[in-house]
């Protein structure tokens, strides 16, 4: 345990933005497995569920949780299933 107060702090801030880091990427990991299923299940509502996806990855990207090059390749991919689907 740090015995410095700004250390304190720090501990403290790191403790809820890696929660918040965790919640958001549990979130996209959801969103994906939810566009991906839909694609599979050949849904009505499948673009919507990519569309989604797609914007939950351009955010994620844009804020640093994830790699541009990362959301670029996941969301070629998805576009890649919808079109064989």
């Amino acid at each position: 345990m740090p015995n410095i107060k700004s250390a304190k702090k720090r501990v403290k801030v790191n403790a809820v933005k890696a929660a918040k880091n965790k919640a958001d990427m549990t979130n996209l990991r959801t969103l994906l497995k939810k566009a991906n299923q839909a694609i599979e299940a050949n849904a009505a509502d499948k673009q919507e569920a990519v569309k989604c996806a797609i914007v939950k990855l351009d955010k994620a990207a844009g804020k640093g949780l994830i790699h541009k090059n990362n959301a670029a390749r996941k969301k070629s991919q998805l576009a890649a299933r919808l079109n064989r689907a």
